[in-house]
């Protein structure tokens, strides 16, 4: 009672609770849409049915977290998933406390679920080029060399419009990302408060840009009165903008003719980021055009390179000091 904690904590479930957490403080938060999506599909689906969420708020202890952890991981789901079911009911377990139904957060005793890191998949130029050469013709084949040349995510190429790109200074700007939400194209936030970033362009990047607003001119005049002014970059042959499904599906075509079938749209990107690290850009500098939130970050998703880059570094050393 001094330390102003509820005197009995609330004979609630937890589900009920987390569906209330669903419908107001999760929307009431300053997360993306696409953020809120997935949470409240990832609690109901993970935590509204499942044991746990059928205790009450007084009875869960943490050997109960633990258990639904376990529980989680039985089913063969990814850990990302497992990390995410935790991390979204320790949040409604946080908010339980908050609002005085609970005294403390069972959930925040017990460790994370961890969540195994792994190499970025990426291309060779070579197998780069043979993925470009088989989506030739195709609608989206620009948007694959674009991916290719500025390392940008999917969402924030298909969000770029012709406002945020400078063609005479080789600069184009990053500051929004298109998704799909709720059956409806929605332009959002970039992923990160970096992600907000100006990325140079390269003199392949320009020409192709170039390239793509006059193929959007003739498209412009062809379609007439029927033909929507977005300002995207990407568009269909009316002037909206691409879905992301879209993209995806063309480049798995695209991927599957060049015998490549693992490949996807984040492959790019890890390929361009791939090259230049191993071409000897400093870290920093690819942290800072992938738009990372930190070059920690960085540097675990492309710990793939770091042996070709230290062998370079090494044989810089040897012919410095070298006899």
């Amino acid at each position: 009672m001094a330390d102003g904690q509820p005197a009995r904590d609330r004979r609630q479930t937890v589900a009920a609770f987390a569906q209330h957490w669903i419908d107001t403080t999760l929307q009431a938060s300053e997360r993306k849409q696409t953020t809120k999506v997935m949470y409240a599909g990832v609690a109901r689906t993970h935590i509204l049915p499942s044991p746990i969420g059928r205790l009450t708020l007084d009875r869960v202890r943490p050997s109960h977290v633990e258990g639904w952890v376990v529980e989680l991981r039985g089913k063969g789901l990814a850990e990302s998933t497992v990390r995410s079911a935790y991390t979204i009911l320790r949040a409604v377990l946080d908010t339980a406390v908050r609002d005085g139904a609970l005294a403390s957060n069972p959930a925040a005793v017990i460790r994370r679920p961890k969540v195994t890191s792994r190499e970025a998949a990426h291309l060779t130029t070579a197998q780069v080029a043979d993925l470009l050469r088989a989506a030739e013709g195709t609608r989206y084949a620009p948007l694959f060399a674009l991916l290719v040349h500025t390392g940008l995510r999917r969402g924030e190429a298909l969000a770029l419009r012709w406002a945020d790109v400078d063609l005479e200074k080789g600069l184009l700007r990053v500051r929004a990302t298109l998704a799909r939400v709720q059956g409806r194209l929605v332009v959002t936030e970039p992923k990160t408060a970096r992600s907000k970033r100006f990325v140079p362009l390269s003199a392949p990047a320009e020409r192709l840009l170039r390239d793509v607003r006059a193929t959007q001119d003739d498209e412009r005049r062809r379609a007439g009165s029927v033909w929507q002014e977005t300002g995207f970059v990407f568009t269909t042959v009316t002037g909206e903008p691409c879905d992301p499904r879209n993209a995806l599906r063309a480049l798995k075509v695209a991927a599957e003719k060049a015998r490549l079938p693992h490949a996807g749209l984040h492959t790019l990107r890890h390929s361009a980021a791939s090259v230049m690290l191993t071409s000897g850009v400093p870290l920093k500098v690819v942290s800072e055009i992938l738009g990372h939130s930190s070059i920690a970050i960085t540097g675990d998703v492309y710990g793939h390179v770091a042996p070709d880059v230290a062998r370079g570094a090494m044989d810089i050393l040897g012919a410095a000091f070298g006899e």
